[in-house]
């Protein structure tokens, strides 16, 4: 690919559209990433010391949007955000002494932070123009 294709697909990728409840899914994990959070799960408040930031939940929309683009979709589904979540969030999540000495690593927290909260009833109510995103 030259410039002008990465320049292009980073753009069509900024274009893919979110549903606005799959935003809020995306917004709830990150700030349940952080352990002062009551809706924190127990890895994150055993084991994490320093959860994701906003530019997390930033990142994690705009990989799922080019995950629903690699797969054919022109839509981003609840499985694309659970795919792209471990690569996004493991090095974002900075784990406590306690975690270490157990052998647990961000990919524990993140598979728990996406199986120990609810999922959306209807992930794909109404849909957030992917240009925001």
């Amino acid at each position: 690919m030259d410039k002008d294709a990465v320049l292009l697909a980073r753009s069509l990728v900024r274009e893919v559209p979110i549903s606005s409840e799959l935003v809020r899914y995306a917004a709830q994990r990150i700030r349940a990433t952080r352990p002062e959070c009551e809706t924190a799960p127990s890895a994150v408040r055993e084991w994490v010391r320093w959860g994701a930031g906003p530019r997390a939940g930033q990142a994690l929309i705009v990989c799922a949007k080019a995950r629903a683009i690699l797969n054919g979709r022109l839509s981003v589904t609840l499985a694309d955000l659970h795919a792209v979540a471990p690569s996004v969030l493991r090095h974002r999540l900075i784990l406590n002494y306690h975690a270490q000495t157990e052998h647990h690593g961000a990919d524990d927290v993140v598979d728990d932070l996406l199986t120990a909260l609810p999922e959306p009833a209807d992930p794909l109510p109404s849909v957030v123009d992917g240009s925001s995103q």
